[in-house]
This record gives structure tokens, sequence and C-alpha cells, in this order.
């Protein structure tokens, strides 16, 4: 009996090596893949395309370098992903034999800030510092580090009399979203908590600092795009105190309702807004450009606002006007103050959707009024 034990034992062991063996020959076989090609392609807005093939790869993982995320399994020979900051990011694209059996090539994409409109604009429509038949009354070129004293922060999102400001606009104002460097006035809009509210931004006003009543407006700026992004340069009456709004008048020098490049983010309105005898009113008219959108450089935004009228203009360009000689739209022959801000979401230009990206800028390089001598 104990010979037939060992003599089984034997044969167990021998089948084991044999096996092993045969195991040992397969994986000496296991070939790798060779030939792995791959090709990243940058659109607009962030998004950036691999596309790949190897000759023997069985699958493939891609990562696109990015909250330190491993490469993930991937369906077919392409694979896409929107990046929402800028920065050099590391791509990998492995090609699998099996899970443990592959090669891999890695490739460098810069995604730069122009992609989320935050860089500033080198070029761009420049306005002259003198008209003939008009003094220059007042201009801010924003050097120095801080706001001049002709400016104050409207704070909060308007509550509890003017909720959302009146819009239902999404933003909380705060003063932390403003900075002034290198001439250059830059009011950013932010996906982040404050005041329960999710996104925040900033509002200035000259309000009991600075009015006119009639001249010429210039304001060199670039504008920030996407979805729901509501910059705005303009004016309400000195009186909205007394008389509140709309009786006090208001003056769009600029408005901008972004979300693409056809007739939003390239598309700019002015406006007026009035009590029409105890009924609301409003008249506008819009410009849009010939290429490019507003956030590719800088533009010139004004108003040449007398007695009679007032006349919008884009780089110089008239593209709208209102007649102000009726009695009904008195509120226009008195003096008013100016706005900046940029807005988030509201009745307008909507709420921000998965196109848009954060944060937004918009870039005042002045603002100066004339009037006639």
């Amino acid at each position: 009996m104990m010979i037939k034990i060992k003599y089984i034992v034997l044969l167990l062991l021998a089948a084991w090596m044999s096996n092993a063996c045969k195991q040992e020959e397969v994986d000496e076989k296991v070939q790798l893949p060779t030939n792995l090609q791959v090709a990243v392609s940058q659109t607009d807005r962030g998004l950036v395309t691999v596309v790949f093939s190897a000759q023997n790869a069985n699958f493939f993982r891609v990562g696109f370098g990015v909250d330190g995320k491993v490469p993930e399994l991937v369906q077919g020979n392409q694979a896409s992903f929107t990046y929402r900051q800028a920065g050099r990011y590391t791509i990998t694209v492995q090609a699998h034999v099996t899970e443990n059996d592959f090669i891999k090539e890695e490739r460098e994409v810069t995604i730069s800030e122009a992609v989320f409109g935050l860089k500033i604009p080198e070029s761009g429509f420049e306005s002259p510092m003198t008209y003939e038949g008009y003094n220059l009354v007042w201009n801010d070129e924003f050097d120095g580090n801080q706001l001049s004293q002709d400016w104050v922060h409207e704070l909060g999102d308007g509550c509890p009399n003017l909720c959302g400001w009146g819009n239902n606009e999404l933003q909380w104002y705060r003063r932390e979203n403003i900075k002034v460097e290198n001439g250059l006035l830059i009011i950013q809009a932010k996906q982040e908590s404050a005041g329960g509210r999710n996104y925040t931004s900033s509002r200035i006003k000259t309000q009991g600092r600075k009015s006119f009543k009639f001249g010429r407006v210039d304001i060199r700026a670039a504008l920030p795009k996407g979805q729901g992004i509501w910059p705005a340069l303009w004016m309400l009456g000195d009186n909205i105190d007394q008389v509140g709004w709309p009786r006090c008048g208001e003056i769009d020098i600029m408005e901008m309702v972004g979300g693409n490049s056809n007739g939003r983010d390239n598309t700019v309105h002015g406006t007026v807004h009035w009590d029409n005898n105890g009924t609301y009113a409003n008249f506008g008219g819009s410009v849009t450009l010939d290429q490019g959108i507003f956030n590719d450089n800088f533009h010139v935004f004004s108003i040449i606002w007398d007695e009679e009228k007032i006349v919008w203009l884009l780089d110089n360009t008239p593209y709208h006007e209102i007649d102000i000689r009726p009695t009904g739209l008195d509120e226009f022959r008195e003096s008013f103050f100016f706005l900046f801000n940029i807005a988030v979401g509201g009745n307008w230009p909507g709420s921000p959707d998965g196109t848009t990206y954060f944060p937004q800028q918009m870039v005042v390089d002045y603002v100066r009024v004339f009037q006639k001598e």
C-alpha cells in the first residue's frame, strides 16, 4: 500500500511540473503590443481628443493627468477629456495584451489661459485722449494697485429688498473679485460659495462720487465669455434713491450675454430703460463683430449723449440711437453715475452650464468722460 501511495504522489508531482513547464512556455510566448501610435488634438473650450492604435493590443487605458487618476479603460481607439483649468498635463496611453502586460506612450498638452478667457489681449481698438469741441472732464486709467476714491463697492446678492438684483442673478458680490494692476481694472466671476450663492463676482459704482449730465463716454475693455456670463458697463440716474428704478433712468453703454460665438459672445447691446408715464419702457440696439468674439481683443464702447439724443458706438462706429426729446424721456436729461460688473445667470443670459468655464474676467483699460466746451 505504501508503494502505491508513493507512486501516486510521484505521478501527481510529475503532472504539476509538466503543467508548470507548459505555463512557463505560454508566458514566454506572450507578445507585447508594438507600434503604439498616439495623436493629440486640442479644440476650443479645453476639449482634448486622443487617437491611438497599436499592433497586437487587446485593449487600451488612457489617463489625462488630472487628480492623480490612473489610466482608465476605454472603448475603441480614441478618448476625449475637457480640462477645466489652465496648465500643463501629461496624457498617458497604455496598449495592453493582458492587464499586466502593456506598453505606453506619454504626450504633454498645454491648456492656455486664453482657452478660458483669462488671457489679457495685447491688441485692440484705442480711442484718443482729445476730441475737437470737447474737454476731458474725468477719467480713470486704473494706474496704481487699488481703486481710486471715485469708486465704491456694492456687496451681496441684493437681498432683502432686491434679491438677485432684480434679475434672478446667481452671484454674490464681494470686494475680493476686483484687482487693479498694470494699468488695468480686472473684475472676475468665480464658481465658489459665498453668502449662500454658488458664484462670486464684483460690482462697483461711482454713486455719490462722480456723476455726469451729457457728454461723450469712452470705455476700453476686453470682455469675458461663456453661457450665463453677463458683463455690463452702465449708468443709473443720481435720483434712484428718491424715485426708484426705472424712474431714475438707466443707460446701458454695453451689455453682453455670453453663450457661444454666434450671436452671444460676439454681440453687445446698448439700451435705455425708463418709466413711461407709470409703465416700464426700454429701447435697445446691438452690434455683432464681423469675426471673433469680444474676449479676443480690447474694444471701445462709447455713447455720445446730449440734450436731444443718445448715440451708441463700437470702436467709434455708431450702431444705435434714441431721440430723448419727448417729455416721457425726461430721465435722460439728468445726472447719471457709472456701474461696472459681471453678473452670473439671470433672466437674460440664463444659467451657466457644462460649457462655462470659471473664473471669467472683464478687463477695463480706461473710462473717459468728455463734455462740450
